[in-house]
C-alpha cells in the first residue's frame, strides 16, 4: 500500500519541478494573469488570483472524485475489516493517457 502511495506522490513531486521550472522562465511575462505574478517561484501560489482558487478547486475536486472511484472498491462491497481497499487492476495515478504507446 504505500509503495502505491509513494509512486503517487512521486508524480505529483515530478509535475511541481516543472511548475517551478515554468514559474522561473514565464516570471512577470504579460500572458498569464496580467503580469501581476512575479518574484521567487515559491511565492507564485501565494498570488494566485481569488478570483482563480475556484477553479483550481475544481480542478483537483474532480480529479480526486474520478481517482476515488476508479481505484478504490465501492464501501458498501468492502470488507469491515479492510476499509479504504483497492481494486486489483489499479495502478495509482495512471490516467491511462499515452498517445504514442510508450507504456509496455
Amino acid at each position: 500500500m504505500y509503495c502505491k502511495a509513494e509512486l503517487a506522490h512521486g508524480r505529483v513531486s515530478m509535475l511541481a519541478v516543472i511548475g517551478f521550472l515554468v514559474g522561473k522562465k514565464v516570471g512577470g511575462s504579460s500572458f498569464l494573469f496580467d503580469a501581476i505574478i512575479s518574484g521567487p517561484s515559491i511565492t507564485h501560489i501565494t498570488q494566485v488570483p481569488d478570483d482563480f482558487w475556484p477553479v483550481i478547486i475544481a480542478f483537483i475536486g474532480a480529479y480526486e472524485a474520478t481517482r476515488a472511484k476508479t481505484g478504490w472498491v465501492d464501501p458498501a462491497n468492502c470488507p469491515v475489516y479492510q476499509p479504504g481497499l483497492l481494486r486489483d487492476d489499479y495502478m495509482p495515478d495512471d490516467l491511462k493517457f499515452d498517445p504514442l504507446g510508450l507504456h509496455a
